[in-house]
């Protein structure tokens, strides 16, 4: 299975490396393809470095203005010219899609992915792994959307939220 995982590029302390090396050393012994934003940096190289050390493969996709920052020997890279078309190329590469913590950008490809599936564009289920709370007040936010009647579907229907590595990873695993 090749699995997209939407997560920060920046160095974060170990409350956040563990779960997502656990994570990306679930989906290596699970002979999954890692499908990230190709960096080399800070929590995409512990999740590229996890997946390869446990026997997975990894497929990049940078973009431009950061190819500079590219995971070097990897399966597969690919360089999009802008922002869009990196997330556009994120999705169609991956069979299912996983949301670890991370800033700005991370935000955007989840909206991106749960826009997609709120139209009928993408099937593929979408976990978020809630590593120390720290999604907290967007699952707060989206179960307010889908009480006030703004989402179109259950909020169950677009993505589902787990406490734990092995639980995301079964999530994803049972539902594609």
């Amino acid at each position: 299975m090749r699995i997209c995982v939407f997560l920060s590029a920046a160095d974060l302390d170990d409350r956040y490396t563990t779960p997502a090396r656990e994570f990306a050393t679930l989906l290596g012994k699970g002979g999954h393809t890692l499908v990230w934003g190709g960096s080399d940096s800070g929590l995409m190289k512990v999740v590229a470095d996890g997946t390869e050390a446990a026997g997975g493969r990894l497929c990049g996709v940078s973009v431009e203005f950061l190819a500079a920052k590219v995971r070097p020997g990897v399966d597969e890279m690919v360089v999009a010219k802008d922002l869009a078309e990196r997330k556009k190329l994120l999705v169609e590469k991956a069979d299912a899609v996983a949301i670890l913590v991370g800033g700005m950008g991370t935000l955007d490809e989840a909206t991106e992915i749960l826009e997609l599936k709120k139209h009928g564009h993408t099937a593929k289920p979408v976990v978020l792994l809630n590593t120390e709370g720290f999604y907290d007040g967007l699952k707060l936010q989206l179960e307010r959307m889908e009480a006030e009647g703004f989402l179109p579907l259950p909020l169950a229907d677009l993505i589902a939220f787990a406490k734990d590595p092995a639980e995301a990873l079964a999530y994803l695993t049972g539902a594609a």
